[in-house]
């Protein structure tokens, strides 16, 4: 996989993204490493339970919920129950409109959805982005910097691991190719787009 410069990733280092993070990560980064360099020595090493939580991390908000739509979406049964459908969609709804309103249903069918599945998560990433974490007629509680990581990465380890557990490193990579095609300036469809 071609890692590239990660143009949509600003922090300068990986280990600004790793302090940034809040603990949240169990990766620490050597100091003046930049993200690119830092993500193929994750890559290189086979660490890719470490890589995917750093790229959650790593990524603007919305490109990062994003990535979790999209994994979610690879990961959604033809069966799926109606709640986690909606969740899937308020969360793309969110990406396509982040505004206060769509931010809030994201939520509200994360919720319908019981927090359990990949579009869940999706969608409480999407609530985590900003704004209040409050009700709306309360004092503004915005939510940590780093709580749209957390919910993202539970996203992507989820897709991964929910349905044939034993191809999950297999899904992992494919996930890390999407967010590394949205961190530089792509849609993340890479596998939509191959023959």
């Amino acid at each position: 996989m071609q890692i590239g410069a990660l143009s949509k990733i600003t922090a300068r280092t990986a280990q600004e993204i790793c302090d940034g993070a809040a603990d949240a990560l169990e990766v620490t980064a050597p100091p003046g490493l930049a993200p690119a360099a830092f993500l193929e020595e994750l890559l290189s090493a086979g660490r890719l339970s470490d890589a995917v939580p750093f790229l959650a991390y790593a990524l603007p908000k919305r490109e990062a919920v994003w990535w979790a739509c999209l994994s979610a979406r690879s990961a959604l049964d033809e069966g799926a129950a109606a709640e986690t459908r909606a969740a899937l969609e308020a969360a793309e709804a969110w990406v396509y409109r982040p505004t206060d309103e769509n931010r809030r249903a994201a939520f509200a069918r994360a919720e319908a959805a019981k927090f359990n599945s990949p579009s869940a998560w999706a969608a409480v990433g999407a609530f985590w982005s900003g704004g209040s974490m409050a009700p709306p007629d309360a004092p503004a509680v915005p939510p940590p910097a780093h709580l749209t990581g957390v919910a993202v990465s539970g996203a992507i380890t989820l897709a991964a691991v929910m349905k044939d557990p034993e191809t999950a490193d297999e899904k992992r990579l494919r996930y890390i190719e999407i967010a590394v095609d949205i961190a530089n300036g792509g849609d993340g469809r890479v596998h939509e787009r191959r023959p």
